[in-house]
């Protein structure tokens, strides 16, 4: 019996749309948010997360007007994965919960498959 492995596109939290619209609303800046995954970082790989234009092959996630974009090379690095916001004492910023990394670093801006 063969066994399917279903895989996802990253998944946005609420807290990631409602912080980008917050963004808008103060800077009048709309254009989404771009999560890509680059080689380099400590640990071989890094997110890449910017405010960005859309190209015509991005994967597209939105709700209420927020939109993220993954590129399709990135894709496949960021099955299953969640985007979300975090606010913590060394700071507020948008993180990636990557269940594909085995390993990442202290930054939390780098990581290895």
């Amino acid at each position: 019996m063969s066994m399917l492995t279903l895989t996802l596109p990253p998944r946005v939290t609420d807290r990631a749309f409602e912080r980008l619209a917050e963004i808008a609303a103060a800077t009048g800046d709309t254009r989404p948010l771009r999560v890509a995954v680059e080689g380099g970082g400590c640990s071989g790989f890094q997110y890449d997360i910017r405010l960005d234009l859309a190209r015509p092959d991005d994967l597209v996630l939105e709700k209420n007007g927020a939109r993220v974009l993954v590129d399709p090379v990135s894709l496949p690095f960021l099955e299953n994965a969640v985007i979300d916001f975090s606010e913590e004492l060394i700071g507020a910023r948008f993180v990636v919960q990557n269940p594909n990394a085995t390993s990442s670093c202290g930054c939390g801006t780098s990581f290895s498959i």
